[in-house]
């Protein structure tokens, strides 16, 4: 999709040339001082009329509206003051575009009715037109026509255009990433397989330029990933491990590091999940889908850092050599592992990648992982969970999910609740109790991240839905795009 700055203001509106103009309205000012006459007569018509309420979310798609050089107009209001909330205005723009979402529109156009936007506006249109248009067809031939929205543009004014591009440019490439982390965690587990994940890292890198490693079984023994190498024991899909860079700045310059959860297919192993709603545990791979979604964006964006992807992935599946619970396996750092639960698996292959994160002398690592049900039970689907022990670190991820409209929720991580992760065998179980469960699986990571500044992010509930709307968010892709920008130097 195209994405483009429209010069006018809210009292030229009625010549805006488009096949659609959006109108955001604000429930604090409903009929705003200074907007175009033939705008506000439709507005207030509307209005007096029933047909239209001042309440956040309720739009009115009107067909050649009277006065208005676009086709079709759709009147939509937003919580509060939108020009000061970027939130609320996406929210406002996405119910927008569900009315037109049917219709012939290839052009739209999206106005505030009061104020001017900022780059945080620009963004948030940016991403929601490209959510809206976004449809999995890869193994579904008879999937509806892909919408005809092609372009869309940000009206505002001259004083604008600079802040106005670079959101749209920003918003344009975080999008990019989003679908590609949709795409790629949408695909059935037989599609989406280790092997695929690497074929899709190196096509990423021939694209943009990028250094990608795809290791195989017998590299990956060669590193010495025991506990990664125990997960991929069940499984006849051979196990691979990713390794994406980004060179955007000299080589002195320590890098950022993402690392991403790639269980392609989840069944938990010997300790084998239950039957119902396994099939979305394809979305195992989240983590490294939103990574790669990630890195797809930097690439486009370019700023002056380096980032370095990592991403171990596998199947987690109950093979005959698949791994039992009471096993213990060795992990790259050298610390032995009691597996008490085949199911806690995703820390398994997570803990090795963390150690070899070590010799890249990161100055920030942040792991990504579809990680426990029970943040899904403290979260919901809202926020993701955040864990670093770092107060500097943790603000840098919150400000990115707030500034990305993708928030995250910072969990806590005492030294206490190492406690229940002691073993009689081992130097450390895989699992504790049931209570805590999302936190005693970041303490589990924090054992393999001592030795740089790390963050957890637990994306159970964030990096996909279920029942009518099934399927991949591409979370956290904006949250980790921002943070990632705001390391560049």
């Amino acid at each position: 999709m195209d994405f483009k700055h429209l010069l006018a203001d809210a009292a030229g509106l009625s010549a805006v040339a488009a096949d659609a103009l959006l109108v955001v309205l604000g429930t604090q000012d409903p009929r705003p001082a200074g907007l175009d006459p033939a705008v506000a007569s439709l507005l207030a018509q509307a209005l007096a009329d029933g047909d239209l309420q001042a309440k956040a979310g309720r739009c009115l798609y009107l067909h050649r509206p009277a006065g208005l050089k676009a086709r079709r107009a759709v009147l939509v209001f937003a919580a509060g003051n939108p020009a000061s909330s970027a939130k609320a205005f996406k929210a406002a723009v996405v119910a927008g575009l569900a009315a037109l979402k049917a219709g012939g529109t290839k052009h739209l156009a999206v106005a505030l009715a009061a104020g001017a936007p900022t780059d945080a506006h620009a963004e948030a249109v940016a991403t929601a037109a490209a959510d809206a248009v976004y449809l999995y067809r890869h193994t579904k031939p008879s999937a509806p026509p892909a919408p005809l929205l092609a372009r869309c543009s940000l009206v505002c004014g001259k004083a604008e255009v600079r802040e106005v591009q670079r959101g749209l440019q920003r918003g344009q490439a975080i999008a990019a990433g989003v679908a590609l982390a949709r795409e790629l965690a949408n695909r059935p587990g037989n599609h989406c397989t280790p092997t695929f994940l690497g074929e899709q890292a190196r096509e990423l890198g021939k694209a943009h330029g990028l250094s990608v490693q795809v290791l195989d079984r017998r590299a990956i023994e060669k590193l010495g990933m025991g506990s990664f190498l125990a997960v991929a024991r069940g499984s006849d899909e051979p196990p691979r491990f990713i390794v994406a860079r980004y060179d955007g700045a000299p080589k002195t310059q320590p890098p950022v590091v993402l690392v991403g959860k790639g269980i392609t297919f989840d069944t938990g192993g010997i300790s084998i999940k239950p039957a119902a709603e396994m099939d979305e545990m394809k979305f195992d791979m989240g983590g490294a889908a939103s990574v790669l979604g990630t890195l797809r964006a930097i690439a486009e964006l370019k700023p002056r850092l380096n980032l370095v992807v990592l991403v171990p992935t596998c199947e987690n599946m109950p093979g005959g050599d698949a791994v039992k619970p009471g096993d213990v396996v060795t992990s790259l750092s050298g610390q032995t592992i009691e597996v008490l639960n085949t199911d806690a698996e995703g820390r398994l292959i997570l803990c090795d990648a963390l150690t070899y994160a070590e010799r890249l002398k990161p100055a920030v690592v942040v792991d990504v992982a579809t990680l426990t049900g029970a943040c899904v039970i403290a979260l919901g689907h809202v926020n993701s969970g955040l864990f670093s022990a770092d107060d500097a670190l943790a603000e840098s991820l919150l400000a990115a999910g707030r500034g990305a409209l993708d928030p995250c929720w910072r969990m806590p991580l005492d030294d206490e609740y190492e406690e229940g992760l002691k073993s009689h065998f081992a130097d450390l179980a895989n699992v504790a109790g049931r209570a805590g469960g999302a936190i005693t699986a970041a303490r589990f990571l924090s054992r393999f991240a001592g030795k740089f500044r790390w963050a957890h992010l637990d994306i159970a509930g964030t990096a996909w839905k279920s029942g009518a709307a099934k399927g991949a968010t591409g979370r956290p892709v904006p949250l980790l795009t921002h943070f990632v920008l705001s390391q560049a130097r």
